[in-house]
């Protein structure tokens, strides 16, 4: 895979113009900054498939205002580099808000090609606020335990039912961390960064975020645009929506992704025998939807969880033929098996998952002013409803603690840049987390950035995810600074999406559905990047 990843794919659709390089003399840092790097002090953590791994950890101030306060605990982790030629540290970061960091850094490490990952310190970091950063949030544990009311709130009762649950979470996150809540955001992470900056010695670093990853680094840059060596997007937030918009915007996407999977589906019929015709397939779908809104399968997994099951084929195809098998399953043999182990992989939410909402919750409430009067979210929901089902009230219900949060909300950054070496934006056209919009409009944002687009491509969060083109690109971008220049405002690129998967054989069928495997890499960086936002 790295060999493959290593040169320019001849999948490119469009490879327009000509390159920009860095120049050759950014990759060594100052030597007296290097010498700095023992402010961090690395211990082996290193596992079987990533035997040089290494985990360290820092402490940032509270509120970086008076950075003599109180101070809190980050987790670092660490692939060091092994190549004669260093061109710094290369921050990580898998997006959320709330997704750790630690685990993402041997994953890239490994990833990319061998020569290229050799040259950098692969850092990964969990956020403030996450996993073995301390203190780690958990507003209420067990929120997302089952049978939730249905997320459709049809009734009063129902509506009413789903308010005392967000209202309860709202103030448990309030009573819990008074004193930590009106510092966790974007910026209060955006200021760790550059304090793990200056523990690593480093005088520029280098970054490389997915998701919710793109706006954090985004606004590293805005912050402090000369500490940028490279900049990496992938799958990229639109900042004109932080963040209310942007979830009314998702609503639609990921209705326009489900329905994709339906005639996927549709397509392979011979498997699923489920009809050959998508909106066929599609009322088989909401059929189960209103049967297990009346009776939960087990007694664990209604209306609500099945959403929360399906939801994450909106962000990778590779769980399409787990999701059809339970699918059909239950459609055809009433079987509720196949049906509660995807919920258990895809749906679940565990101790982590826990962890990762309430910093989600705590960054997105605090990040933007959201609406306090709830018939606007009630309005706005039921308008995006009408046109796509499928995750409207779900995802309203997700982000609608915002509506009850304590304290005030900070103003969104913005993002535009003219004062940064050359940043390289990664697209897939029919995103659903991050809809191809906001990827344009960062690309004009961000003066002399590169676009490189998946045309037709629906997952989200794309390089090192098995396409050798687009991997190419990162390649040649991480290992020399090289991106491809196209049409003044358009994309500089252009690569075809991935195919699309195929149905589970027999034996796999027979199998319980796995994590981090099946289509290898893909579904690895998905394990990762997968967390909601």
């Amino acid at each position: 895979m790295r060999k493959r990843a290593a040169v320019l794919c001849g999948a490119a659709l469009v490879v327009a113009g000509t390159v920009t390089a860095v120049p050759a003399d950014a990759r060594t840092p100052h030597p007296a900054a290097v010498a700095r790097a023992a402010q961090i002090s690395w211990k082996k953590c290193g596992t079987t498939g990533h035997p040089t791994l290494q985990c360290g950890t820092v402490k940032v101030p509270l509120d970086h205002r008076r950075p003599s306060g109180r101070q809190i605990t980050l987790a670092l982790s660490r692939v060091p580099h092994t190549a004669k030629t260093y061109q710094g540290p290369l921050l990580v970061n898998p997006g959320g808000p709330g997704g750790s960091g630690l685990s993402l850094a041997p994953f890239v490490a490994s990833a990319l090609p061998e020569a290229v990952a050799a040259q950098y310190d692969v850092i990964g970091f969990d956020p403030r606020g996450v996993g073995r950063s301390s203190p780690a949030l958990d507003c209420a544990p067990g929120h997302f335990g089952t049978v939730r009311p249905d997320s459709v709130p049809a009734t009063a009762a129902l509506e009413q039912a789903n308010l005392a649950r967000v209202r309860s979470y709202a103030a448990a996150c309030a009573k819990k961390y008074a004193s930590v809540l009106p510092h966790i955001g974007t910026v209060d992470a955006v200021e760790d960064m550059d304090a793990v900056r200056r523990a690593l010695g480093a005088q520029r670093i280098n970054y490389f975020g997915y998701s919710y990853g793109t706006y954090l680094g985004a606004v590293y840059a805005k912050l402090f645009p000369g500490r940028v060596r490279r900049l990496v997007l992938d799958s990229v937030v639109d900042p004109s929506g932080i963040w209310y918009d942007d979830n009314l915007r998702q609503d639609q996407a990921f209705d326009d992704r489900h329905r994709a999977f339906m005639a996927w589906v549709a397509r392979n019929d011979a498997a699923y025998h489920l009809g050959t015709d998508p909106a066929r397939v599609e009322h088989a779908w909401y059929a189960m939807r209103s049967a297990l809104a009346g009776k939960p399968a087990a007694g664990r997994i209604g209306a609500s969880e099945l959403e929360d099951t399906f939801i994450p084929g909106g962000y990778y195809n590779g769980y399409w033929p787990y999701l059809a098998q339970a699918f059909a399953a239950y459609v055809k043999d009433h079987a509720t098996g196949p049906l509660i182990q995807a919920y258990e992989d895809f749906g679940a939410v565990d101790a982590a998952g826990d962890n990762g909402y309430s910093v989600y919750s705590s960054v997105q409430c605090r990040d933007a002013a959201w609406p306090r009067d709830w018939r606007q979210w009630r309005e706005d929901t039921w308008a995006v409803y009408g046109k796509a089902p499928f995750m409207a009230w779900n995802n309203a219900w997700y982000n609608a603690p915002c509506a009850f949060w304590p304290g005030a909300a900070a103003r969104p950054v913005d993002i535009a840049n003219r004062d940064l070496p050359p940043v390289l934006l990664f697209q897939a056209t029919d995103d659903a987390a991050t809809p191809y919009e906001g990827g344009v409009r960062v690309h004009r944002l961000l003066a002399g950035s590169s676009l490189v687009v998946e045309q037709g491509g629906g997952n989200h969060g794309i390089t090192l995810s098995g396409n050798a083109c687009l991997d190419a690109y990162l390649s040649a971008y991480l290992g020399n600074g090289t991106v491809p220049r196209g049409a003044a405002g358009g994309a500089d690129a252009v690569c075809r999406k991935v195919p699309d998967p195929k149905p589970l054989s027999a034996r796999a069928s027979a199998a319980p559905v796995p994590r981090g495997t099946g289509a290898a890499r893909g579904a690895a960086l998905h394990d990762l990047v997968r967390f909601r936002g």
